[in-house]
């Protein structure tokens, strides 16, 4: 891969001065204002042209925190306003200015390492409502942070945040209709704010994965930047101006245009080298490399995209090795996860969007996608089990129309006691899967109605609901081998030996390398039915130890506690064990 950083692009800082860079090569001048007054001439500064449409100009006396525009006359001799593209900061994220920054922030001793991928439990978090202070003001990274002791102390590995560059009014609070990808959400705190959570998050232990749009941009300050565009109805220099650019939600940018790639190419590098982060998720990459999201459609794919996904890729992992790239595909392409080197993209892990879908019909409910856990629990890209990101709930499935997965189950009480079995049984299932599983937040304690911008999460449940926080934290340190017990739930094997179609129970077989404390059986029962002595053959000979029982009365004095502790296999490997309604079992391997 080539790469170079494009020096001084934006606003370099030096002794008592400022270098500004541009690109805007349709403009016939273009001034930088500083300060910037809305509707003043007086101060711009003219900038002097450079090759290939870049224009610069250093100003003393600067200093961080003054705020600028550029002001740009196109080539009819229209005169416009424009943010800095690399802006780091903005005075207000829809019509606002730039502002000057000090990259300076002092990460201490902060020295850590991304986490291997099977060993990650993700936590997906909104800033704005994850801990709001009250129900009128959005949440920020400081807000975040005082929960962060309570993650670590959950078992989470990593949190992935949810999109915090700044983003339009319109973009309901997600940040999934970026307009400054360079600038970090002012109303969160600023990129000063995004540092110190991921310091903080460092010193608990915790990764940090931020989710990032690439495949379109809101209709903001980079429409028709410079004045030009190849029609009224078209994007400009940073744009495809033919059908490329159309998506879902926004114009795509020119992924072929070597000045465009860059611009995204130097964002990446920025969030790895300035913000220390361990990790990104791209946004709805098959809307990057095919003009329809498809697989397999020649006629409307975007070569170009393909290969800046590589770069992308190879980038992150040469800068923060170790980094976590997702792509969220949802194409079931094994070539998103597949290296580089093979022709694939070389992303770590793509999101399973289909597991949430087989959870969702194994318990009776509407999917999109309707499948089968036993069809869907082996599915590996590439021989590995790990290139695969596995939840029951996320933002997706839980908004857009879709309800959190405990008020699908049973929405005329979607805490109740049926509320919670189901549940567990979704995270049991979750953690003990084949993949990197992830929790949406409040999971964990039944957060119940619309996953919006503005619903704080309610953490009062996470004492009413204690039990259930405890299971979730059962089930994660199993995932994890904490104790050493389950190490095949980091293994890269699964078999799903025993699948009752009528009676609606699961069972299948994980390890690594087999053996005591290695081979794990997990037991699903996805019906109402109450099984006092519910007998099937495993596939090994043994003693078995209960380590995990989503019926145990300590998650809830409602729960039925079937007491089961050790199981033993008689001479032809068949054991019979009480199964309550929707109960889940993880064994592990003792003799």
């Amino acid at each position: 891969m080539k790469y170079q950083v494009k020096k001084n692009l934006g606003v370099t800082l030096r002794q008592g001065s400022a270098e500004f860079r541009v690109w805007a090569p349709f403009a016939k001048s273009v001034h930088v204002a500083i300060p910037y007054i809305p509707f003043h001439t007086e101060g711009k500064i003219a900038m002097n042209p450079e090759k290939n449409g870049y224009w610069s100009v250093s100003v003393s006396d600067i200093e961080p925190g003054q705020n600028y525009k550029y002001v740009i006359e196109t080539a009819n001799g229209d005169w416009v306003e424009r943010n800095d593209p690399r802006a780091r900061a903005l005075t207000d994220s829809d019509q606002g200015s730039s502002i000057i920054v000090d990259n300076y922030f002092d990460w201490g001793d902060d020295m850590f390492m991304p986490i291997p991928k099977e060993h990650q439990v993700i936590y997906e978090m909104h800033i704005g409502t994850f801990n709001r202070p009250d129900a009128a003001t959005p949440g920020t990274f400081r807000d975040a942070i005082e929960k962060l002791d309570y993650l670590r102390d959950l078992g989470i590995t990593t949190v992935e945040l949810m999109p915090v560059t700044s983003m339009t009014s319109n973009s309901n609070g997600w940040g999934y209709a970026p307009n400054q990808i360079f600038s970090v959400e002012s109303s969160y705190g600023g990129r000063h704010g995004l540092m110190e959570f991921v310091r903080q998050a460092h010193l608990r232990g915790l990764g940090v994965v931020l989710d990032l749009v690439y495949n379109h941009f809101a209709l903001t300050d980079l429409w028709q930047y410079d004045g030009w565009s190849a029609s009224p109805d078209t994007g400009g220099i940073y744009f495809y101006n033919d059908r490329r650019g159309n998506t879902p939600w926004g114009t795509r940018p020119d992924y072929g245009r070597s000045e465009v790639r860059q611009f995204l190419l130097d964002n990446v590098v920025m969030w790895f080298n300035e913000f220390r982060l361990d990790g990104l998720r791209l946004d709805s990459t098959a809307y990057m490399r095919n003009i329809e999201g498809h697989n397999d459609d020649p006629a409307n794919d975007i070569g170009e995209a393909w290969r800046l996904l590589q770069d992308m890729t190879s980038l992150a992992h040469h800068v923060r090795p170790g980094s976590l790239m997702i792509a969220e595909d949802t194409s079931v392409n094994e070539y998103i996860t597949k290296p580089v080197s093979q022709g694939g993209c070389g992303f770590d892990a793509q999101w399973g969007l289909n597991f949430s879908h087989a959870v969702r019909t194994q318990l009776g409910l509407p999917a999109p996608f309707p499948t089968s856990l036993e069809s869907e629990l082996p599915k590996k890209y590439n021989g590995e089990s790990f290139q695969k990101i596995i939840f029951s709930d996320s933002h997706d499935t839980a908004a857009n129309g879709n309800e959190r997965l405990n008020e699908q189950m049973t929405p005329d009480d979607p805490v109740s006691v049926w509320a919670r079995r189901r549940s567990l049984l979704a995270c049991t299932t979750t953690m003990t899967s084949t993949g990197i599983p992830m929790l949406l937040q409040g999971q964990e304690f039944m957060q119940d109605g619309d996953f919006n911008n503005w619903r704080e999460l309610e953490w009062s449940k996470a004492e009413q609901f204690a039990g259930i926080v405890d299971a979730h934290r059962d089930l994660i340190d199993l995932r994890l081998n904490i104790e050493g017990h389950t190490s095949g739930l980091v293994g890269n094997n699964v078999n799903v030996f025993h699948n009752n179609v009528a009676n609606n129970v699961l069972a299948y077989h994980r390890w690594n390398d087999g053996g005591i404390d290695d081979d794990v059986i997990v037991v699903l029962n996805f019906s109402a039915n109450d099984f006092p002595e519910y007998s099937f053959v495993l596939p090994l000979a043994g003693d078995w130890k209960v380590r995990f029982n989503s019926s145990f009365r300590g998650y809830s004095d409602e729960f039925p506690d079937t007491g089961l502790d050790i199981v033993q296999t008689n001479s032809t490997n068949a054991v019979t064990i009480p199964l309550a309604p929707y109960g889940a079992y993880v064994l592990s391997r003792i003799k």
